[in-house]
């Protein structure tokens, strides 16, 4: 008999690929998404193979139905944005903090092995020590810091006080198709790759030398995959990385030559929360999941580019 998963937030960028690749792996997949930032479309692939439940996950009825059943649920549902969270704190606390405590405590009740939970790597704030080890004390500087921190110690202590397996994953700078370009709180890979296929000046908050650790989406969701049953891995906090550091200028170059663009930057100030610099030590990964990354950043570049070209031609059409 096939397994059951829930995946919370599964019309989102990440969860969608996410439904996709269990569904190929031949899980019932159950997807909870109040669709806020997820899209239908995001789903299309593989809608007739999941049961859609299109609701809010703080609202206990819809909760406790997504849940039921299921043996892991994937939590993916989030208010994604460092800038969003310093305008909007108590509602992007809402879903990300208490949202994450409802859904541990409904999967507790309804006898679920294990939660999966999209934790983030800016919970280790901007201290100057690189790579980021998961010993290291969180230092957030953002309510979405603190948020997603918050909801990885839930995980630590609903699995020590009450037997539920969990592993936070700490992702880093997750890209990708499907990742929503036009949003005022878009993600810096779709905003740059976006502004080089329209030929427009990219923004770029600072001088560009800040450092990032880039992971392509499909690294994400493997990590998921091995998480959902790596034996000694619940109750941990686990760095998902592609494990290379790249300025903004960098990352611009590159795009700027896989588009053919010739743009230069626009720069602003610095934004309120943003960290400096980030790398990931994989050392965890590969110890408890057997995560390698397997997308370098230029061919997930180039996928995503791909995707954006391929979205605009469907709209121009």
């Amino acid at each position: 008999m096939s397994r059951a998963a829930l995946v919370t937030g599964g019309a989102g960028f990440i969860g969608s690929h996410l439904v996709d690749r269990l569904v190929r792996d031949g899980w019932r997949v159950r997807v909870l998404d109040d669709f806020s930032t997820g899209r239908d479309a995001n789903l299309e692939g593989a809608l007739a193979a999941v049961q859609l439940v299109r609701g809010d996950l703080l609202d206990p009825p819809t909760l406790e139905r997504a849940v039921a059943g299921v043996e892991v649920v994937f939590h993916q549902a989030a208010v994604p944005s460092v800038p969003r969270s310093v305008a909007e704190p108590l509602r992007t606390h809402e879903v990300n903090a208490t949202g994450t405590l409802r859904v541990l405590e409904a999967a507790r009740r309804a006898g679920v092995r294990r939660v999966v939970y999209a934790a983030s790597s800016s919970a280790y704030g901007d201290t100057p020590e690189l790579p980021k080890v998961e010993t290291m004390p969180p230092r957030p500087r953002s309510p979405y810091a603190l948020q997603k921190w918050a909801g990885e110690a839930y995980c630590a202590l609903y699995a020590e006080l009450y037997g539920l397996e969990t592993v936070s994953l700490r992702y880093f700078n997750v890209f990708g198709p499907r990742q929503d370009p036009g949003s005022e709180y878009a993600a810096v890979v779709p905003r740059f790759a976006t502004a080089c296929l329209r030929g427009e000046p990219p923004v770029v908050y600072g001088d560009g030398e800040q450092t990032r650790d880039f992971t392509f989406v499909a690294d994400a969701v493997q990590a998921n995959v091995r998480a959902a049953d790596a034996p000694a891995a619940s109750g941990a906090v686990v760095n998902v990385a592609g494990g290379r550091r790249v300025s903004l200028n960098e990352l611009l170059a590159l795009l700027a030559d896989v588009t053919g663009a010739q743009v230069r930057p626009r720069h602003e100030p610095p934004r309120p929360g943003d960290v400096r610099d980030s790398l990931a030590d994989l050392g965890r990964a590969r110890a408890l999941l057997g995560y390698e990354p397997s997308v370098d950043l230029r061919e997930g570049l180039r996928r995503t580019v791909e995707s954006l070209r391929d979205a605009k031609g469907e709209a121009g059409s």
